[in-house]
């Protein structure tokens, strides 16, 4: 069996109810993996990309958070609709979706603007 090409991980992490900084099971954290596999399989990707739910990718205020390796791109807020456009785009054409993105400065900094109690437009939607 060949290496895969890329690892996709999507946080299904649980919070108590009610947490300031949320959880992404419960913003649907499982159904955006079901869709991506879903995706990546009617692409001919399986064996080449693999689909994995992550515990705590400790992004909770940007649920439900994606990442993609080898690149290291972060998505946040994403739907199960957005599979869609992450698997043609990204794992097909090798272009990141650049609406879902998380800004590198929001990643593993206690200073970014999705915090609870801050507000900030991405990808044209405030969050």
């Amino acid at each position: 069996m060949s290496k895969f090409e890329r690892h996709v991980f999507v946080c299904n992490n649980e919070r108590a109810p009610g947490d300031a900084r949320g959880c992404c099971a419960e913003r649907g954290g499982a159904a955006v993996r079901e869709r991506l596999k879903t995706e990546v399989a009617a692409r001919g990707l399986k064996g080449r990309v693999r689909v994995n739910q992550a515990g705590c990718l400790d992004q909770c205020e940007h649920g439900v958070t994606v990442v993609v390796y080898p690149e290291q791109v972060w998505y946040g807020f994403v739907k199960p609709e957005d599979a869609v456009e992450i698997v043609e785009e990204h794992l097909l054409h090798n272009r990141p979706v650049t609406r879902l993105r998380l800004p590198d400065a929001c990643i593993n900094t206690a200073h970014c603007p999705h915090k609870p109690g801050a507000s900030v437009q991405l990808g044209g939607v405030k969050h």
